[in-house]
């Protein structure tokens, strides 16, 4: 009963705090969204988020999330990051705001990508450059490889076939750090190691690592330096769709000045007086060329919410090449989805599809026989006066020296399609075992199919008749497999910050390849697609490779009041491709910094904004070699028994055991500036890489042994390579509407030869097959790689005396060629060669200028090379008589005129000589941007976010001195070995090319 008298009491309370939180509701409420940077879509981790006029505030986690409690009348939130401007925002009635944080001058802070976690800008001690997106896509092109050439200090980006649609593209960073190894840098995307690059519009940021404090995490696979890619994610927030558009036409950038129909006449006529003109004048450049085109569209989804966060993306890619019937088609998806499964728990998913489509024409002919094989050397060297078809309907062929077809029946009837599938995905899970340590594993899997189908018709009458026809497949089946397991610890205590990673990986590698070839049908109907038509079926060639990895890695990060910096890094590796004395290897580095801008005698500098010291040493290792060469291996052959022929083998190589890593040796001292509040940044950077261990084959086992391989692998040799590296970034002008900043990156490399087997010179080759030359190039101790080697020009022999230290060849003339007699003996023979040229690069640089006034943007691009010599085996092969000529030949050597540099017209001997060497400096103007972003007020009617249009040129201008179509000559570049020492040579590139490109960008 006295319960009962307290019930009115009761329910009185219960109705005022019920009412009172509901009040309290209306007053307050619970703030979510993610923080993100505006260039690349970063989550933020530690982001100030505080209610204005109070002292409420939360900071963001690691991934730029946010919550918290606001209350008051039009509360306002101010987000606030060291490097980024303040935003104030309202709050209004929403509940999930995402904001966008931009870069101020002052960008040390900003979140930078690095083996297997990121840190802040400030606290690298390692030489690393970052691409921001927008870098990437200011310009269409065929790749985001391409897209780099020019944006990172010390990093050379080369096609290997001019502006080939689809051709491969390389990259290097410091220079060549292996002979017989890749040079090539190690590409990670998304944490996959050998990832395939997506196109531009979908990179968020490209880190790249240069020294061995930075790529060390990476192990023997960092010797090269690393290219870290990140793709875009999804954000928190409404769906967003964003739609790129571009089209442009190509043009040739350059052809070479040849001889007309008259012109070649006359030059036959001086060689061989019988020589009949023919009855037409056909300019071959002008008829394998045309206007080209690009077709490149994306659209892209993007949204979230608290727990879920996606990026979802297709691309459309259509190259129509400037040389007939050369094109490519790509298409490709990228998908990216991140969930925030617990509290502690991180779930997520990429995946990458690629289908690419590659419809060629060959080109850089390196076959031997009459060397007619390639449409643009063809183009070059077939006689001017013919048609393309004789009276008959048949194709011509080059009336004058080896018989070999025109370039138009070569581009229209020989095939050549190459089909590559390519499929990537990547899933992770990262959990917080307690608070600052966290557990993060990720399995991956990629795939690539490529299968390449050529045919030549028997129609090809210098190339294929005399076989009916020739028609061959050849596919190539990879996969790998990749798992990594690591613990990352973040602890900050007092002026102390400590972040710690140990972790394990193992990566399988599989590759299965088959070729098949044809010969002789009765039609040409089939081309490649039916190999048992042809009577002549090949020798089938088929091979399985498997190599595995395993590794572990660990390092810290300690960092003490901002000020000292200290990084250690360490990974163990064990590669099946090696031999069993030696299938593991420790690759070591540490390095150490000093911020001292934060020191007390600086906090008050009003000039200097930044001061940072960097230094670093460490050894980076490099996989050297393919599966089994470690191994003895066996050769089948074919041999008689008796009447019959059987199966047999026979021993193909001998075994190494003790067969160890390439190892690089690596000192890195940077410096860091920043200026007037960090208006004017600049870092500099010096190295030296001391590449030790290095595989080659010594071919000295004698004969009796019964090999068919001499050469076996042994590690004995030894390359140096040092540099400097300078960027600068300023903001020369900033108001409210007008801005101008600049981007300068500067680098030199010097490699030299240190050691090689028993000290003795290698000779090289990498003429083409009809030129019957060897000893092209050679690498000698104490030379740069890949020097030029040949005989030294001294101009025509006039008849008569020679002139004191030149010499000629035997059974010269007047009108021939001097050269440099080396041994005295007044007849130019082998021994009187030396080294004619460098192909390495003295200097590199990107220059990029910026400029924006209101709603429009200009961007202006220069890209170059200082030094480097380019040796041209075209000039050489259009001087020797056999063919074509460049209108050189006009002023060549007669009676009449002696006073000329260029010998009389004969055929010749296409001897190795420095005539043919020219400097290959270039500056080019890369990207001519102008863009317009439509305002807000106007498409916000339409349901649009953004609107923004541009036009733009690339290449539109080359200054340099070489007087071929393109100075950055790549011929013979594929293979490990080839890249790395088949260095500066031109001959029957696909040209480079000129573009013209309108692009649209809608956002929704």
């Amino acid at each position: 009963m006295i319960k009962n008298k307290f019930k009115p009491v009761r329910i009185c309370i219960t109705l005022f705090l019920l009412f009172f939180g509901l009040i309290l509701h209306a007053q307050q409420k619970t703030i979510t969204g993610k923080i993100t940077t505006k260039d690349d879509g970063f989550g933020l981790p530690g982001v100030n988020v505080v209610l204005k006029g109070t002292t409420i505030g939360v900071s963001s986690d690691f991934d730029g999330n946010y919550s918290i409690q606001v209350e008051g009348d039009n509360p306002i939130l101010v987000f606030s990051y060291i490097g980024f401007k303040t935003q104030e925002i309202n709050v209004g009635s929403n509940t999930i705001i995402n904001v966008q944080l931009e870069d101020d001058a002052a960008n040390l802070d900003e979140v930078v990508v690095i083996g297997y976690g990121t840190t802040k800008k400030s606290d690298i001690t390692g030489s690393v450059s970052s691409v921001k997106s927008e870098e990437l896509s200011a310009f269409p092109v065929l790749s985001t490889e391409q897209a780099l050439q020019g944006r990172a200090a010390g990093v050379a980006v080369q096609s290997n076939n001019g502006g080939e649609p689809g051709a491969p593209i390389n990259i290097r960073i410091r220079g060549n750090t292996s002979i017989g190894a890749s040079s090539a840098a190690l590409v990670v995307v998304d944490g996959f190691i050998g990832g395939s690059i997506p196109q531009p519009n979908d990179v968020a940021s490209i880190e790249v690592l240069k020294d061995a404090s930075a790529t060390a995490i990476y192990g023997s696979r960092g010797a090269n330096g690393v290219i870290l890619v990140t793709t875009k994610k999804g954000t928190k927030g409404k769906m967003q769709i964003e739609l790129n558009s571009s089209y442009a036409i190509q043009n040739i950038t350059e052809t070479l000045d040849l001889l007309n129909a008259n012109q070649f006449a006359n030059y036959r006529q001086q060689i061989n007086p019988a020589y009949t003109q023919g009855p037409v004048d056909t300019d071959w450049q002008d008829l394998i060329y045309r206007t080209g085109s690009v077709s490149n569209h994306q659209l892209s989804f993007s949204g979230g919410s608290d727990k879920i966060n996606y990026y979802v993306s297709g691309n459309y890619f259509k190259q129509d090449g400037i040389v007939i019937n050369s094109d490519f088609e790509r298409f490709s998806f990228l998908g990216n989805i991140d969930i925030q499964a617990t509290d502690r728990l991180k779930l997520g998913f990429n995946s990458f599809a690629n289908r690419g489509n590659k419809n060629g024409v060959q080109s850089q002919a390196s076959s031997g026989g009459s060397g007619g094989g390639d449409v643009i050397s063809t183009a070059y060297r077939f006689a001017p006066d013919q048609p393309i078809q004789d009276a008959n309907g048949v194709n011509t062929t080059n009336p004058v020296g080896d018989e070999f077809d025109n370039p138009v029946a070569i581009a229209r009837e020989s095939v050549d399609d190459t089909t590559t599938d390519d499929y990537r995905a990547n899933f992770y899970a990262d959990y917080e075992l307690i608070d600052g340590l966290s557990f993060k594993t990720t399995f991956g899997f990629s795939t690539v199919n490529r299968t390449r189908g050529r045919f030549l018709p028997s129609t090809l009458i210098g190339q294929a008749s005399g076989q009916g026809g020739i028609a061959s497949i050849e596919s190539l089946k990879g996969t790998d497999i990749l798992s990594e397991n690591y613990l990352t610890y973040n602890k900050d205590f007092d002026k102390h910050s400590l972040t710690a990673l140990l972790g394990y990986s193992y990566q399988k590698t599989r590759r299965e390849r088959y070729s098949a070839e044809s010969q002789n049908f009765i039609s040409n109907s089939v081309s490649y697609f039916n190999l048992a038509a042809g009577s002549n079926v090949q020798t089938p060639v088929s091979n399985l490779t498997e190599s595995e990895i395993v590794s572990q890695f660990a390092r810290v990060n300690y960092e003490y009041d901002d000020r000292y910096l200290l990084t250690l890094t360490a990974r163990r590796d064990g590669a099946s491709n090696f031999a069993k004395n030696n299938k593991y290897a420790f690759f070591p580095s540490g390095a150490i910094g000093w911020n001292i801008s934060n020191e007390e005698f600086l906090s008050e500098s009003n000039t200097i904004s930044n001061l940072k010291l960097r230094a670093s040493y460490g050894v980076t290792g490099n996989p050297s070699i393919n599966p089994y060469q470690s191994l003895a291996s066996l050769d089948a052959i074919y041999a008689a028994v008796g009447d019959q022929t059987v199966n047999a083998v026979v021993p193909q190589q001998l075994a190494n055991p003790d067969l160890k890593w390439e190892s690089s040796y690596q000192t890195n001292i940077g410096v860091d500036f920043g200026f007037f509040d960090n208006r004017l940044t600049t870092t500099l950077d010096y190295y030296n890489i001391d590449t030790k261990d290095l595989i080659l084959g010594d071919s000295g086992a004698p004969e009796y042994i019964g090999f068919s391989r001499l050469e076996s692998l042994r590690n004995v040799g030894e390359i140096n390579n040092k540099g400097f590296e300078i960027t600068i970034s300023s903001l020369n002008v900033a108001n409210d509407n007008f801005t101008w900043s600049t981007d300068l990156n500067w680098a030199t490399n010097k490699v030299e030869v240190v050691k090689l087997i028993n000290g003795e010179d290698i000779f090289l080759d990498s003429a083409p097959g009809s030129f019957l030359q060897d000893q092209t190039h050679i690498l000698r101790e104490g030379e740069a790689v890949g020097v030029f080697w040949g005989y030294e020009y001294q101009g025509v022999y006039q008849g008569g005396a020679v002139p004191a230290g030149q010499g000629t060849y035997e059974g010269a003339e007047a009108g021939d060629e001097l050269f440099t007699d080396l041994d005295g003996d007044g007849i130019i023979t082998g021994d009187d060669r030396k080294i004619i040229g460098d192909p390495n690069q003295d200097w590199t640089f990107g220059l990029n200028n910026t400029f924006t006034y209101k709603n429009f943007d200009l961007n202006i691009f220069f890209q170059g090379a200082i030094g480097g010599d380019i040796f041209s085996y075209t000039f050489l092969e259009l001087a020797s008589g056999e063919s074509n000529a460049t209108t050189e030949v006009l002023n060549a050597w007669t009676p009449a005129n002696t006073n000329t540099n260029v010998p009389s017209a004969k055929v010749r001997e296409k001897r190795i000589n420095s005539r043919f060497v020219y400097d290959g400096s270039y500056v080019r103007l890369k990207n001519l941007a102008l863009g317009y972003n439509l305002p807000t007020d106007v498409i916000g009617k339409f349901g649009l976010q953004g609107l923004r249009v541009s036009l733009s040129g690339q290449n539109l201008l080359t200054f340099t001195d070489f007087p071929g179509t393109d100075p950055e000559a790549s011929y013979q570049s594929q293979g490990n070995q080839n890249n790395n020492v088949n260095l500066g040579f031109d001959y029957g590139s696909y040209p480079n090319i000129r573009s013209y490109t309108l692009s649209l960008n809608l956002k929704f």
